[in-house]
């Protein structure tokens, strides 16, 4: 029997994938009527397909079938049950396309097939954990006199946007559409228009899975366009964003400017890994903060971007990071070996190649690393920066890509340099003390902190940031007090 190159394989069916060239509203393609917007890969020169760029009156259309849907009632208003026989349903469709869902992944991002598998398979586990939070949300009834009855109840919002960024193409909505359609409402979906087809694709799937007409949309188009449209539509009761600091803080002026819509944000993130002498396994920890800065990447909101070292084991931890570092060399993303592959665009490559520059211009030194890749278009190597001050940009702003900044700070000192940031997404800490690691999980301005381990979870804990990471939270029974207003009924009895 011949033998197949599994790279061959997977090259071969990209080739030969479906690619959606609409958006999706009301339950059947959208064409849309104006200009269209390229979707590219920056593993080939050419562009994939074209989708629309869904203008303010094609964004009304789609918000406005939202609408239609949500006041007729097939969702919002359908029984706990049925809600949930469609939503596993969906769970069970993603999960059929998982290949093809993943192959969209990968073409649209660079992003290692491994990976975006990987992707697909934490998207089902989320989308199953609210398919079953469906009948598991209550009111409350409260203590009254007997001549009165008061209860609380949840309610859906009404309509949903949701714009969500291009690292994690199927997870971020399912972050967001998982909770939104477990609650009852409609959902408008604007994923991000470098990763515009595997949003798409999700989005039919969910109409194929039995959501009725209007109830799953996907507009596609641009943050400056599309994105604005949805944020100042009046006709829109909540948005969800994961994605910039900087185009969070857009969305909630848009707010402001229209109807007061609550504005749900995951935003920035410079997420540090502290490492104190007692640390138990040393190596251990090394993988673990290499891992947490060059998986994907490095184009992960909660990225442990800052490695804040105590002083005595500095550079001898220092020198296990950039050992460890060698394994994420940047490969094919087609090879289930590879890692890490390309970022997901030029102008982001660029960007980052150009940090390592201000970083080294600042006083920092290369630990590894610092150069374009030379076998991998668009891929930088996994590059550790020694000698960062916290002043220095390379430890202050967002930088989205496998940069690592290694700061010495003495054991007193590292709760505090690590809380000097305007972002509070994430944080690690490294000890072998657990009275140390409680007292340093109290003290640092973050919405999760992983001890002795980094990334890690389960679909039960919210995840959300602090500072200027974002406002709420996803994941979690909590995620689901984002998509629902809360009713206070009182009766006279007398």
């Amino acid at each position: 029997m011949p033998v197949t190159d599994p790279v061959a394989d997977w090259r071969a069916r990209a080739a030969a994938l479906p690619l959606p060239a609409h958006a999706f509203v009301d339950g059947e393609p959208f064409a849309g009527a104006g200009e269209r917007l390229a979707a590219t890969s920056p593993l080939r020169d050419d562009a994939l397909a074209e989708l629309p760029l869904c203008d303010e009156r094609e964004v009304d259309a789609a918000v406005a079938a939202a609408r239609r849907a949500f006041e007729g009632g097939t969702w919002s208003q359908a029984g706990p049950r049925e809600r949930k026989r469609v939503m596993h349903a969906f769970v069970a469709l993603l999960e059929a396309h998982r290949e093809e869902l993943a192959l969209l992944i990968t073409l649209e991002t660079g992003k290692p097939i491994r990976d975006a598998l990987r992707e697909i398979d934490s998207s089902g586990r989320e989308l199953r954990f609210f398919a079953e939070a469906v009948d598991k949300v209550y009111g409350d009834v409260v203590p009254t006199a007997v001549e009165a009855f008061g209860y609380s109840a949840r309610e859906p919002v009404g309509v949903v946007a949701a714009v969500t960024p291009w690292n994690f193409p199927v997870m971020m909505p399912v972050y967001k559409l998982g909770p939104a359609l477990a609650a009852g409402n409609s959902v408008v979906l604007k994923p991000a228009e470098q990763s515009s087809l595997a949003g798409v694709r999700l989005v039919e799937l969910g109409a194929e899975a039995g959501l009725p007409d209007g109830v799953l949309n996907a507009v596609t188009g641009t943050g400056e366009v599309t994105g604005r449209a949805l944020g100042l539509h009046p006709d829109v009761d909540v948005l969800t964003f994961t994605g910039s600091t900087a185009v969070g803080k857009l969305f909630l002026r848009c707010s402001g400017e229209s109807n007061m819509k609550a504005v749900w944000l995951e935003c920035g993130g410079k997420s540090p890994q502290i490492v104190l002498a007692d640390a138990p396994d040393l190596e251990r920890a090394a993988a673990f903060v290499a891992e947490g800065i060059f998986h994907g990447a490095g184009e992960v909101c909660n990225a442990g971007s800052r490695l804040i070292v105590e002083e005595s084991i500095h550079d001898d931890f220092v020198g296990l990071v950039a050992e460890a570092a060698v394994a994420w060399a940047p490969g094919d993303p087609f090879d289930e070996a590879t890692v890490m592959g390309p970022l997901v665009d030029r102008t982001q490559f660029e960007r980052v190649v150009d940090y390592i520059g201000v970083g080294l211009a600042e006083g920092a030194s290369l630990a590894r690393g610092g150069a374009p890749a030379a076998s991998v278009e668009l891929a930088v190597e996994p590059t550790v920066l020694t000698g960062v001050e916290p002043r220095m940009r390379v430890a202050r702003e967002e930088i989205f890509g496998p940069v690592l900044a290694t700061i010495k700070a003495s054991a007193d000192a590292v709760a505090a340099v690590a809380n000097d940031s305007i972002f509070g997404l994430a944080a690690g800490v490294w000890t072998g003390d657990v009275r140390r690691a409680h007292r340093l999980a109290r003290e640092l301005d973050a919405g999760t902190v992983y001890v002795n381990t980094y990334d890690r979870g389960e679909n039960s804990l919210p995840f959300g940031g602090y500072k200027q990471s974002g406002i709420g939270v996803d994941r979690s029974l909590h995620a689901l007090e984002k998509y629902m207003r809360l009713k206070t009924v009182w009766f006279d009895l007398s």
